[in-house]
Order: structure tokens, then C-alpha cells, then sequence
């Protein structure tokens, strides 16, 4: 017997006073479901999300959950009155007893639980959320943006924890690489309306433009048959006319049909002011060597960045990427080593913290608060790449409407704020781009937008991105910071570099039979002698090494093909990297797993 759904919506609409953000809309939401949703910046995801959790209420329709299914949602604003630290709030609806769930999920999250909760960022007090969430394991989680503020390796350990829960999930996420690997359905709401597609996300995107092609072609036959019909109605004589008043109704009626049919927003006009060419050569760097205190942010780096780069820094979150593009770019001083800057730079920044933006202005004062972008007396027009430009007609530019222009910032959600700080960098001429997370909340088909104009772009652009695709679609180069001041600079984008990333990383975790390891502390300790990282890790192991040998096996069928490296080099060096990477891997997998058997036996 079929089980019934654990969360169902049946004809929800829900308007906040203005024009419905859903209409009718129903779904069904099954045991072991892995869900994207997906949607442009301002369709309802968040909304929808919230909807599922009940803790907002449509204005029509019905929410169902049988009873003794828990829902669980991660919050992007998270509510921690009464919790001294993170890790109060994370423990918050469990027991003592579960505390070690909290520690694990903190621990791979990168999350400090003793920051206090009033000193913590917002990318913190996210985390602790998210850590809150997995710690809880309801039967279906309900995350909103659970990669913003992750690194590249946190977002890897969140992928691993994800793709073995048992737990059924919905996620809103920009990450293409994060939604290929985990999930095996679409939801996407397009103008109030939730369409389902099964399958891995890959087939999505060339789904919905067959879908918006289909409808366009729809209603172009809909417009020629009311030509067809208005014609006939003006140049029938009276009396056929009045014969066939049935005709004349389903000409009303198809008219009507017109008319209720909301019509697709077109794309945001994204256009980077491209200012004077710059010299070849934009910045070259020279044993410069910066640190703060015993925190090393680079040491003797060299680097080298020609006109027209693509250059993507990565690393984990708080290791140096955003200082090392200010030494860079000649905002800070080194404090040994030299920097050349080339001629003629005009330098353009995209925030992460969007600090460049009053919370308190308005969106109109955003973009003609700066004189130099402002028509010189119009405050209501602003100067965009040398033309005068309405603020408003400007701002449609960017898909805000009217009746944003006097809001405040701080009433915009993040996706707002990112495409409101895109019109004010690309309003002024530049010819070096420093974009510092601009993937943050901006809807996929944005960031494609966003992709395409970087490509078309002629100055030079430095990128910090935890995007695993974005990067890959747009550096040319990637610069590494691996920890203590060490850098490296590798060609390509992010999966040129994380192969030979991950063979480091095998090499370095291969565990030491004669080096000790560290006593761990009481509340760590379990039954077993291990720590209770050191315990889920000793279960997950083997099924990781029953994943990578089918690798190494796919890997091996593929490359006993004898003509692969004649017809495909390419194809035959990447499989074969790869192969090498595996096997590594596989291998310091299977001694780990001996070490940590042996140390559980022993106790």
C-alpha cells in the first residue's frame, strides 16, 4: 500500500494585499523526495518555503502533514533571543544527549558554537541554523539557501551529509554543482505557478526554455486567431453578424483569455561601462608578504595579471581572499614585496557585504547619491556609461518597478541587493572588475546573464566565488590560498585545480601509524574509545570506498579503450588524473578505516 504524502498544498493562494504571489497552486511532497526550487529573484521561493513549513498562512487552500511528520525549516534570519551563544541556540529543541549531533554538524560547517550570538555575522548566526536543522533530522528539511556563506570545502561536507540522510528535502539554491549532485526533482515557480520536473537538474534548463518557447508560440497563435476574428467581426456584414453572435462571444472570450495570461519579465539588462583600455600588463605582485598578528595571509606570492584575466581566488572562509585582492589592487600596503599597478586602471568593486549600500536610503537615493554619477542638476536622472538615464527607467533595467524606487534598502531581499549593486558598479566606466561573491542570492538565470556579460567584458576581472560552475564558467585562472600564507596559482577554473587539490588532501589525511594522536576531550569521548567524529566517520567509510572503487572501475573500462588516446587526449589525461586521484584516495580511505577499526576494537 502507497504511503501517503508527507506534505501536501492544495490550491494555495496567497497575495499580501497586492496581487496574488500564487494562485491555485498544489503540490506533493513524498518520503525521500530531494527537491530544488528554483524561481527569479522575487517569484516566492522563500514564501513558498515558508508556506510549506506553516509558518505562514495563504489566504485560500489547504497545507497537510499527517500526523507525527516533522517539518523543519532553516531560517536565513534566524530568531535567537534568549541564547547567550550559536551553540544555545543550535541545542535549543534537543537534549543533552544530542548535543554530539550539534558538534558534528558545527564541526563541518566550520561554526564556532561558544560565538556569542550578538557578536556573530550573519553568515554565522546561518550556519548555526543550518547546523540547528541537520542536528534535528525532521523527516523533511526546508532550506533556504544553505550554501551563501559556506566555503567550497564546508559546502563539499554539506553535499556528503545531504546526500546520506534518509530525511526528504527542499532546497532554494543558485549552486548548479550543488543541485546536480543532490537532487532528483525540480520545482520552479514562474508567475504564481509550480511546475514539477523529475530528474537530475542537468535537463532542467533546456526544459524551461522548451517550456517558454512552447507558450510563446501559443500565444502567437492566440494573437493571429483574434486578428483573424476581429477582422472577420468588422468586415461581416450586419446581418451575418447578427446570425453568428456566438462567434462574436468566443472573440470576447478569447480577448479575455489574453488579458488574463501574465506575460514574462524579460531578462535583467546587465551591461558593464567599460572605461579607457588599460595597460597589458594590470598587476604584477612580487614576494609580497602580508600577515596580521601570527594570522600569515601570503608569503613571497609572485603573481602576474594581463589585461583581459579571468582571475577566481578560493580557499576557505575567513583565510585571506578578500585581503589579498585589496593588496592586489593597491588598497593595502604589504608588508614586504612589491606591487606594479598598470596604466589607466579604473577600478570597480562588488562588495560581499554589500556595505557600499545604506540600509536606510532608498533605492532612487542609491543611485544618485554619488555626484559623479548624478546629471548635473536632474536628481532624478543618473548618468549610466557616459548617457543620462531616468532613475526609474534605470532601475527596470534591473527588474525593480516603480514602486520600489522610494523604498528602503534595507526593505530589498539579498538578491535585490545584489542586482541594486550591480546597476550602481555597472553605471560608471571600468576596465578592472573586482567582484567579491557577486553569486549570493542572485537567482540562475541572473548568473547567466552575469556570466555572459563577463565574457563580453574587455577589462580585467578578479573573482572571489564558493560557486563551483560559476567559477568554471568564468576564470581563466583560479589562486588557491591553502593556509598558512601558502598560494598557489593554477590555470582554468575550479575543476582544473580541485583534482589535484583532493590528491594534496589524500596524501596529507593518510593516516600515521606511528605518529600519536591527541587524547580526546570527556564530552567527546564515546563508548567505542573514539570520538564521535572519529565513530561516524569509522560508518560512513565504507561506503565511500564502495563508491570510489565503481569509480575506479568506470574509470578503468574506460580507459582499456586502446584508440581513446588518439581519438580524445583530452578525454584519456583527464580520465587518467582522475583514475590517479581515486586511487589515492582510496587508499588513504581503506587506511583510515584500519586505523580507526583497530583503535575501536582496542578499547
Amino acid at each position: 500500500m502507497a504511503r501517503p504524502p508527507i506534505l501536501q498544498l492544495a490550491d494555495i493562494r496567497l497575495g499580501f494585499g497586492g496581487d496574488p504571489l500564487f494562485r491555485d497552486l498544489s503540490l506533493v511532497i513524498q518520503e525521500g523526495d530531494r527537491l530544488a526550487l528554483v524561481g527569479r529573484n522575487g517569484s516566492g521561493k522563500s514564501t513558498l518555503l515558508k508556506v510549506m513549513a506553516g509558518l505562514v498562512e495563504a489566504d485560500a487552500g489547504t497545507r497537510t502533514v499527517p500526523a507525527g511528520t516533522s517539518v523543519g525549516y532553516m531560517e536565513q534570519e534566524p530568531d535567537m533571543a534568549g541564547c547567550p551563544t550559536l551553540g544555545d541556540f543550535a541545542i535549543r529543541d534537543l537534549g543533552p544527549a544530542e548535543l554530539w549531533k550539534v558538534e558534528a554538524a558545527a564541526e563541518g560547517l566550520k561554526l564556532d558554537p561558544a560565538t556569542s550570538t550578538e557578536k556573530a555575522s550573519g553568515g554565522e548566526r546561518r550556519r548555526a541554523a543550518l547546523a540547528k536543522l541537520l542536528a534535528e533530522a525532521p523527516d523533511l528539511m526546508l532550506l533556504d539557501e544553505p550554501t551563501n556563506h559556506l566555503d567550497i570545502e564546508a559546502i563539499a561536507w554539506l553535499e556528503t551529509r545531504l546526500r546520506e540522510t534518509r530525511q526528504a528535502f527542499v532546497t532554494i539554491s543558485h549552486d548548479r554543482a550543488f543541485l546536480r549532485t543532490l537532487t532528483r526533482a525540480t520545482l520552479w515557480i514562474d508567475r504564481g505557478e509550480v511546475r514539477r520536473r523529475d530528474g537530475s537538474f542537468d535537463g532542467f534548463e533546456a526544459w524551461r526554455d522548451k517550456t517558454w518557447e512552447e507558450e510563446d508560440e501559443a500565444r502567437h497563435k492566440l494573437n493571429r486567431k483574434i486578428k483573424a476574428e476581429a477582422r472577420w467581426a468588422v468586415e461581416g456584414i450586419s446581418a451575418r453578424r447578427k446570425r453568428n453572435q456566438g462567434r462574436v462571444r468566443a472573440l470576447q472570450a478569447l480577448r479575455a483569455e489574453r488579458a488574463a495570461q501574465i506575460t514574462r519579465d524579460g531578462p535583467a539588462a546587465l551591461q558593464f561601462g567599460e572605461g579607457p583600455k588599460s595597460g597589458k600588463r594590470v598587476i604584477e605582485a612580487k614576494g609580497i608578504t602580508k600577515a596580521y598578528g601570527d594570522k600569515l595571509i601570503c608569503r613571497n606570492f609572485d603573481i602576474r595579471v594581463m589585461r583581459g584575466d579571468r582571475v577566481a581566488f578560493v580557499g576557505q572562509n575567513g583565510i585571506g581572499k578578500t585581503t589579498l585582492i585589496e593588496l592586489l589592487t593597491g588598497q593595502r600596503e604589504p608588508d614586504n614585496g612589491t606591487l606594479t599597478l598598470g596604466t589607466n586602471i579604473e577600478l570597480a568593486t562588488f562588495d560581499q557585504r554589500r556595505a557600499a549600500l545604506d540600509p536606510d536610503a532608498t533605492l532612487w537615493e542609491s543611485l544618485t547619491e554619488d555626484k559623479a554619477s548624478r546629471v548635473a542638476g536632474r536628481a532624478d536622472q543618473v548618468m549610466v556609461r557616459g548617457t543620462p538615464r531616468h532613475v526609474v527607467g534605470y532601475l527596470k533595467d534591473f527588474l525593480f518597478d516603480e514602486t520600489q524606487a522610494r523604498a528602503p534598502v534595507r526593505a530589498l531581499s539579498g538578491g535585490e541587493k545584489a542586482r541594486l549593486l550591480l546597476a550602481r558598479i555597472m553605471a560608471k566606466p571600468s576596465n578592472l572588475l573586482v567582484l567579491d561573491e557577486p553569486t549570493n542570492d542572485l537567482d540562475i538565470e541572473t548568473l547567466d546573464l552575469l556570466q555572459e556579460v563577463l565574457s563580453d567584458y574587455d577589462g580585467t576581472v578578479l573573482l572571489v566565488s564558493h560557486d563551483r560552475d560559476f567559477i568554471d564558467r568564468v576564470a581563466t585562472t583560479t589562486v588557491a590560498l591553502e593556509g598558512a600564507g601558502r598560494i598557489v596559482v593554477h590555470a582554468g577554473g575550479w575543476s582544473d585545480y580541485a583534482p589535484k587539490r583532493q590528491l594534496q588532501d589524500a596524501s596529507k589525511e593518510a593516516p600515521k601509524k606511528s605518529a600519536p594522536k591527541p587524547e580526546a576531550t570527556s564530552s567527546e569521548k564515546v563508548s567505542s574509545g573514539l570520538t564521535f567524529t572519529e565513530k561516524h566517520r569509522l560508518e560512513a567509510l565504507p561506503a565511500e570506498m564502495e563508491r570510489l572503487e565503481a569509480e575506479i572501475g568506470k574509470l578503468q573500462t574506460l580507459l582499456s579503450d586502446a584508440e581513446l588516446y588518439t581519438r580524445e587526449p583530452v578525454k584519456f589525461a583527464k580520465a587518467t588524473e582522475a583514475l590517479a586521484e581515486r586511487q589515492a584516495k582510496l587508499a588513504a580511505s581503506e587506511e583510515e578505516w584500519l586505523t580507526l577499526a583497530e583503535r575501536a576494537e582496542s578499547s
